[in-house]
């Protein structure tokens, strides 16, 4: 019986499964660097349920072997030759939406761009080597097809081009807002995320007041990324939003991100929350992880904490929501609809911890999950 097994699962298969025969993942490979294109297609290759349809060294060569392939996912570099690789997206997702896996090196600026790259509509991206290239993708063959596979079944979305809201307005009115000493420290909200996270972050952000409580987030995102990503939300929100430090008084007005590569939890001193932030070990295979943050939030938060758990792939953070609503907290998860993948908001659901499923937005005045939130504090 076919219902029981999770929708990602059953994408593309090339398995034979009660006699129905489920098509392979085809993908499309762009990148202007031969030895990459090779190393991924035999990446893709070797996999029973995909396969490498076309690599192209540029855009304009994609885009013909896009109308003529119709792939189910590509891989997309960002520096390339005739058009680079986010100009390309932004036409992409505006004309033709499709599932895109960025494969992006890691620097200072390559963390920027891939910052845009899922504003404007990426499912993912992959930290590709500076060095060391082909032994670096071989290491990082099991992520590259796991993210192609979520790819494959992501809920994607035409991009409309509009810039997001918040900018300089925004960042103006900080200025005009009561002083933190005289906002409330006792609420908490805690946000976890994965695949499609950066966007349903910035989506409850920028609609957050600067008088909002103290805000907890575990994004999964590699070292070097979440810098850019808190950088990015700061210039767009009321609140301040920067990356969490270890030690650091969590702040209402304020947004903590869990640093790349570090585990990110609550501790209590007095009156005050304290950010953790240390080089624990994996976590439901993540680090920074759900579970690891909300776990500390069912502790010392307990009935002051508001747990949301946003798009993404697999179980995080499910049982210590959980254990959060057991806690006292009260739990928002975003609806199936919304989510680019429903994994992770799923879990919650089946383990009972949601206290209410809603849409991300809505362009009608409907309850949804920022502004549900805000209207509980």
């Amino acid at each position: 019986m076919l219902l029981p097994w999770p929708r990602q699962l059953l994408v593309a298969r090339s398995i034979s499964f009660e006699g129905l025969e489920l098509k392979k993942i085809r993908v499309v490979v762009v990148d202007d660097s031969a030895l990459v294109r090779s190393l991924l297609a035999q990446i893709i290759n070797r996999q029973k349920d995909m396969e490498c349809v076309g690599t192209a060294n540029d855009p304009l060569i994609a885009r013909e072997m896009i109308r003529e392939l119709n792939p189910d996912v590509i891989t997309l570099d960002i520096e390339m030759p005739r058009m680079d690789g986010i100009d390309f997206l932004g036409r992409l997702m505006r004309l033709r939406p499709m599932p895109v896996v960025m494969i992006s090196t890691l620097t200072e600026r390559g963390a920027d761009v891939t910052m845009k790259a899922l504003e404007l509509g990426a499912v993912d991206f992959v930290a590709k080597p500076r060095i060391g290239v082909a032994d670096g993708l071989s290491e990082l063959s099991a992520q590259i097809v796991e993210k192609v596979r979520i790819a494959a079944a992501a809920h994607i979305k035409r991009s409309t081009g509009v810039p997001a809201s918040g900018g300089v307005e925004a960042v103006s009115a900080r200025s005009a807002l009561p002083s933190v000493g005289r906002l409330s420290t006792e609420k908490l909200i805690c946000i976890g995320a994965s695949t499609g996270g950066t966007e349903a972050i910035k989506e409850i952000l920028t609609r957050m007041p600067a008088d909002s409580p103290g805000i907890v987030i575990t994004q999964h995102m590699p070292p070097g990324f979440t810098t850019s990503f808190a950088a990015r939300l700061n210039t767009l929100c009321q609140i301040t939003v920067q990356e969490a430090v270890n030690g650091e008084r969590i702040l209402p007005g304020y947004a903590y991100i869990a640093p790349g590569g570090k585990q990110f939890r609550i501790e209590r001193s007095g009156a005050n929350y304290l950010a953790v932030v240390e080089d624990g070990e994996l976590v439901n295979r993540h680090k920074p992880s759900v579970e690891v943050l909300f776990k500390s939030a069912a502790s010392v938060v307990g009935r002051n904490a508001f747990g949301v758990m946003l798009t993404g792939m697999g179980n995080d953070g499910a049982k210590a929501m959980r254990e959060m609503k057991d806690a006292g907290s009260y739990n928002f998860v975003q609806d199936e609809a919304s989510c680019i993948v429903f994994g992770m908001p799923r879990e919650a659901i089946l383990h009972g911890a949601a206290d209410e499923v809603l849409p991300l937005t809505e362009r009608s005045e409907e309850r949804r999950v920022g502004k549900e939130c805000r209207s509980r504090w």
